[in-house]
């Protein structure tokens, strides 16, 4: 580039200094020509030589001062090629001389500024990586063409292969639900956590990703295999203490009830100390088939058959089911208004949903007399309830009712024998179904729980599903 500036600005003189002379050769010619004759050529031969020595002189200081021009843009030019290349501390320093000096003294200052700003951004860029290779969980960020941009020390001794920059997610981590939540934050721009199990042998993982700004995204991996291996130690304890329980305990109660039943007659204290027994016996049978069902249902073995049918069908059969529960409790069970709309559902299991919810909702609200079962559409699922009219649920109890074993009223479920398992079995049934559940209350209006349920792929009549069952 420099080469062409020199070349442009010595023609450039060159062309001036012609021009100059051939309009003062062109005058003096014009002299001449009034001169005397004699004295002509000696006029004309000092002009040339004058000419020629003043064109010398012009050309070399002309090549002089574009070369020295071109010089000074090629350090610009190389202060530029420079900074390209990411060394912010690259200056011209040039003097105070003209224009050219103001240029360079103004990239000068923009390239300090840029230094200062380079090594503020690299300082901090240090701290997080520092921080984020402090962290427990391991991360990695991948740019919006889900290639690998960063990862901290921690995933690195997870999968050595994530420290290559640059190269494809899927190659350095075959885990399918990582790369999924990665997908659903890269294509969809949205929050998005799962379960890896294959990230690394025996080790289970929670995933979280999110989009990051610039069009890329970024996943946390939290270690949760020892939690993993203590929740199924627990489930299996559970199940194995339950499933041995549940023989002696049908024992007890076959031989008390025979007792009771007996032809004989028992004195007064007597028969009243085998009833004691029973009903004990008979809420802690209840205790282990719920401590069992809970069991299965938290497994990750635990699966649904679903097939399509009619929601209305699934509430006018729980109501059905049901109505014997509340016949001695002076409760009306009613079939509200319910859908025709197709859902996928095991149809057991959600008889157990509605008689756990049910169930709930006659022993806390039947104060109110009455209990409303009955199903709505939604956008891509369909919404049941079961709604009492009893006294209602303080708003800090709202987030932990579906906890296992948790009471709202510890005294009123004592006495009447729940277990404390109900809504925790419907949650995990409801889920395993690919559905929600939720709770709506106030006190003194009541509570109502409502759970959805997945639309069927396919739409057929209600008649015909129930033809084909």
């Amino acid at each position: 580039m420099t080469g062409r500036v020199f070349t442009k600005l010595f023609f450039s003189f060159v062309l001036v200094l012609s021009i100059s002379t051939a309009t003062l050769d062109f005058t003096l010619r014009r002299i001449m020509e009034h001169s005397l004759p004699g004295q002509v050529h000696i006029v004309r031969r000092d002009l040339l030589l004058a000419s020629l020595f003043a064109m010398a002189i012009a050309i070399v200081l002309s090549a002089f001062l574009a070369h020295r021009a071109a010089s000074r843009l090629n350090r610009i030019v190389t202060f530029a090629s420079l900074i390209a290349a990411g060394d912010f501390s690259a200056r011209i320093q040039e003097g105070n001389l003209d224009e050219i000096s103001d240029v360079a003294h103004a990239l000068d200052a923009t390239a300090a500024r840029v230094e200062a700003t380079f090594r503020v951004l690299e300082s901090r860029q240090r701290e997080l990586a520092a921080l984020l290779d402090s962290m427990q969980e391991a991360v990695i960020a991948v740019d919006a063409a889900g290639r690998i941009a960063w990862s901290n020390s921690v995933m690195q001794g997870i999968v050595p292969a994530a420290e290559r920059q640059g190269q494809a997610l899927v190659h350095a981590l075959r885990d399918p639900e990582v790369l999924s939540c990665v997908e659903a934050a890269l294509t969809r721009g949205e929050l998005s956590s799962g379960k890896a199990i294959s990230v690394a042998p025996g080790r289970t993982f929670d995933i979280n990703a999110a989009p990051t700004p610039g069009g890329g995204a970024v996943a946390v991996l939290h270690d949760v295999t020892e939690i993993a291996r203590a929740e199924k130690m627990r489930r299996d304890f559970i199940a194995n203490v339950s499933h041995e329980l549940r023989t002696p305990l049908t024992s007890i109660s076959g031989y008390v009830e025979t007792l009771l039943e007996s032809p004989y007659d028992l004195p007064g204290p007597t028969r009243e100390f085998l009833g004691i027994i029973l009903k004990n016996a008979t809420r802690m049978n209840r205790l282990t088939e719920d401590l069992l069902a809970l069991a299965s249902v938290e497994s990750g073995d635990y699966k649904v058959k679903a097939r399509p049918l009619a929601a209305s069908t699934l509430v006018r059969d729980a109501v059905h089911a049901l109505a014997g529960m509340v016949m001695d409790l002076d409760v009306t069970l009613e079939l509200a208004s319910a859908t025709n709309s197709l859902v996928l559902a095991d149809e057991d299991a959600l008889t157990q949903v509605f008689g756990n919810l049910i169930e709930n909702a006659v022993k806390y609200g039947k104060e109110g007399k009455h209990v409303l079962v009955g199903a709505r559409d939604s956008e891509d699922s369909v919404e049941f309830f079961v709604r009492d009219f009893g006294p209602g649920i303080s708003s800090e109890h709202l987030g932990r009712i579906f906890e296992r074993f948790y009471r709202v009223d510890k005294a009123r479920s004592r006495e009447s024998g729940g277990t404390g398992l109900g809504l925790a079995i419907a949650k995990h049934i409801v889920l395993a179904h690919g559905g929600t559940i939720r709770v709506e209350s106030e006190l003194g209006s009541g509570a109502t729980f409502l759970f959805t349920l997945p639309l069927a792929p396919t739409l057929q009549s209600e008649e015909s599903v129930e033809n084909r069952a």
